[in-house]
């Protein structure tokens, strides 16, 4: 296996997107998504990002890139198409320690990025480790229909469950017991067919009375 897959934690860290067209600005939004600080730097700029920069979303540079720009960031991506440029910004990250990715160009990235399915928590990451993009967004369409919204309502549940158990003196060999339980039940499919009484059913059988869904969603926004 040639790249160690991980989950990077991005919120509130620098993150520089040197290129202002397509590429770059889904890039942009990717990073807002994660909760990151974005810095663009392009001569030229989509009118999607003015507008991210006039809502004071991201800030923008209209200028050439300068290897001053990597001062302090955590995380740059090169969106240009330029080549003597991506290369220039590979260079630059590489003596700083920075990570890079380089649209297009892996032998360019120290990490490169994978099509997403998002489902609320559940992120599912597909990667041909840089050698087919384009079959890689296949998979993605296709995992995208295996995998409805209903995994968004049912991770969002198992995470209020978990913290309702901590408040209890259950011990975390039964926290795993009931977590299973609950799979090999259907909860997810429960929530699929919007089987209310069931949920409600499971969800007292390891809560205790008067911890149906309604009242566990509500402890959701308590917790």
């Amino acid at each position: 296996m040639k790249y160690y897959p991980v989950n990077l934690d991005i919120r509130n860290q620098p993150c520089l997107v040197v290129g202002g067209g397509a590429v770059g600005t889904r890039k942009v939004r990717t990073l807002l998504d994660c909760g990151a600080m974005v810095t663009v730097v392009s001569p030229l700029a989509s009118n999607s990002l003015s507008v991210l920069a006039r809502e004071n979303r991201i800030s923008l540079k209209q200028r050439p890139y300068r290897a001053s720009d990597l001062e302090g960031i955590f995380l740059v991506i090169g969106a240009t198409d330029n080549k003597d440029l991506n290369r220039v910004i590979h260079d630059d990250a590489r003596k700083l320690g920075t990570l890079c990715n380089i649209a297009d160009q892996p032998d360019l990235c120290n990490f490169i990025l994978p099509a997403i399915i998002e489902r609320g928590d559940l992120i599912i990451a597909v990667s041909t480790s840089g050698k087919s993009p384009a079959f890689a967004r296949h998979l993605r369409k296709e995992l995208e229909v295996r995998f409805g919204p209903e995994y968004a309502d049912f991770l969002k549940l198992m995470g209020i469950v978990r913290k309702i158990l901590l408040e209890q003196t259950h011990d975390p060999e039964t926290h795993q017991r009931v977590f299973e339980s609950l799979i090999e039940q259907g909860l997810l499919e429960c929530i699929r067919e919007g089987d209310k009484a069931r949920i409600d059913a499971m969800l007292i059988s390891v809560l205790g009375p008067g911890h149906g869904y309604d009242r566990v969603c509500e402890r959701g926004d308590d917790i």
